[in-house]
């Protein structure tokens, strides 16, 4: 995944600097080919604005914020026709451990489909990429789109020929 995550913060006199330059936390997927989920910020429910922040993203415990709290991830979608690897398990066991929290949310009779109790805001940043709601509703979203979701049941389907890239932010809501 070829993205910089810049982090700022403040030095010991109040100047704002860059404590963080780098890639975004993650990476692609070994087991789903052309799978790429880079992590930019996790924030608690209260944020506190820290002088030299810790890297949020590296000690996530879970994908799907608390209630108030936020994730923040660039999703690389691959096309369709560049399958799904060779193992299922071992590519089910990767997610399991690379989205903690989110993987468990995906249902296992319907491939793609999961629900979770956040709020989503994403924006189609490159290609295009299929919503997949209930009882075969579609959409097709292009570059620049923007999509909320309030804790709907979906699934994601990249059906052209070229990766589709999606930022995400997640919100932890209360399903009501």
């Amino acid at each position: 995944m070829n993205a910089t995550r810049i982090v700022t913060g403040h030095d010991s006199a109040g100047q704002s600097r860059i404590v963080l330059d780098g890639p975004l936390v993650g990476g692609a997927f070994e087991h789903t080919p052309g799978f790429e989920v880079g992590i930019a910020w996790e924030a608690a429910p209260l944020p506190h604005i820290e002088p030299g922040p810790a890297d949020s993203a590296a000690a996530l415990t879970s994908v799907v914020p608390t209630q108030g709290g936020t994730v923040a991830m660039l999703v690389t979608f691959p096309p369709a026709s560049a399958g799904q690897g060779g193992d299922p398990a071992a590519a089910g066991a990767e997610i399991a451990r690379r989205l903690p929290g989110l993987a468990e949310c995906f249902e296992p009779d319907a491939p793609g489909f999961h629900r979770s109790d956040t709020i989503d805001y994403g924006v189609v940043v490159e290609g295009e990429i299929w919503l997949e709601l209930d009882g075969g509703v579609t959409r097709c979203l292009r570059q620049g789109d923007v999509i909320v979701q309030i804790g709907t049941r979906h699934a994601w389907r990249n059906r052209s020929e070229q990766p589709a890239r999606v930022f995400f932010v997640l919100v932890g809501a209360q399903r009501g």
